[in-house]
């Protein structure tokens, strides 16, 4: 008996109305265990009174005796987790962490990586600790924004265990998934697959004592975004958008599942990237390339704070490209993030 025997028979568990198996639903979680003829495992449910948990866990139940072994003992080991317990459970992750924050965008290619790293980076000249992890998995960037892509990643016991060595580098310590796979190759990997290997990123660090962790978000909002949220205890999102209307359309998608209700996490505010560009022989003008000021109409819609209107500049992408955030300088561009980094000093 083994674990893909196990989860290939609750591939034969549909949720109800669904037309999906839990397996594909990413209802399963990664603390499946088998001892002997004991197995056990997690079930996650979106609703606490979920009116299907108690036929799922029995039908669960039921398809393992029959599709692996009715000599298997599974009654009674099978726990029922929600958003509310998850929660609950998310401070033993960072016990040591004073304050988490996600960095999302509704779309790719607004800057969203961008302004996660110059935020980390204005944090810790501010004089704070701080932590970053690049949780957009499947477009990993932050090596390459730090300079440290080919970056081997190191070990050592800790509290009797072998635990990853965050890469520490312009005073901020980061991880990312970009260290541990081929950058020249696409990553083909399921949403449950890879929030298991982001958790795992997360949980098995030395991440130390940190008075801020960023959390840099892949874009959208699927598996991986809704797993991280309800499992760990953020403090506040940031949300990443662009001047211009399809892009404010997926941030506004972005804002409201945070504040959903299911979700229940506060927005800090919004950065408009990119809000126009100033020639460097016209210093005095602007053209508002993506539109004018749609960011700043979005944050008084959601009635959430504008944080920092980011200009369209070069030294910003040549930062990025070169391994040298903008904020590492002492220029008017890296005011910007120092004092988007000064605005997160005063929220609660």
């Amino acid at each position: 008996m083994t674990k893909h025997d196990i989860i290939q028979a609750l591939t034969h568990v549909r949720y109800p109305g669904s037309g999906k198996n839990i397996v594909e639903m990413g209802m399963l979680m990664d603390d499946l265990k088998i001892d002997g003829q004991k197995v056990s495992f997690s079930l996650y449910f979106e609703k606490p009174n979920d009116p299907f948990t108690k036929s799922i866990v029995k039908s669960a139940e039921q398809t393992i005796l029959a599709f692996v072994s009715e000599d298997i003992d599974i009654k009674g080991n099978i726990t029922v987790k929600t958003p509310e317990i998850q929660r609950q459970q998310a401070e033993r992750f960072l016990p040591d962490v004073k304050k988490i924050i996600a960095v999302f965008s509704g779309k790719g290619g607004v800057g969203k990586s961008t302004v996660s790293v110059n935020l980390a980076v204005a944090l810790a000249r501010l004089g704070y600790k701080v932590g970053l992890l690049d949780a957009d998995i499947y477009g990993p960037s932050l090596p390459k924004m730090f300079g440290v892509e080919n970056q081997q990643l190191l070990t050592e016991i800790h509290d009797g265990r072998e635990k990853i060595i965050p890469v520490e580098k312009f005073g901020v310590k980061m991880l990312s998934i970009g260290f541990l796979v081929d950058s020249e190759k696409a990553l083909v990997w399921r949403g449950t697959l890879a929030a298991n290997a982001l958790k795992q990123l997360i949980t098995d660090a030395i991440w130390g004592e940190l008075d801020y962790f960023v959390i840099d978000l892949p874009p959208g909002t699927g598996d991986i975004q809704l797993t991280l949220v309800q499992t760990m205890k953020i403090d506040g999102a940031i949300a990443v958008t662009t001047p211009q209307d399809i892009a404010l359309a997926d941030a506004r998608k972005g804002i409201n599942m945070f504040q959903n209700e299911k979700i229940g996490v506060k927005i800090l505010g919004l950065v408009e990237n990119m809000s126009w560009f100033t020639p460097a022989e016209l210093p005095d003008n602007k053209y508002f390339i993506f539109g004018k000021d749609g960011g700043q109409r979005l944050a008084q819609e959601m009635k959430v704070p504008l944080l920092a209107q980011i200009p369209l500049v070069q030294s910003i992408r040549e930062g990025g490209d070169n391994g040298s955030p903008v904020a590492t300088a002492n220029s008017i561009t890296a005011k910007i993030f120092e004092e988007l980094a000064k605005k997160l000093e005063n929220m609660n």
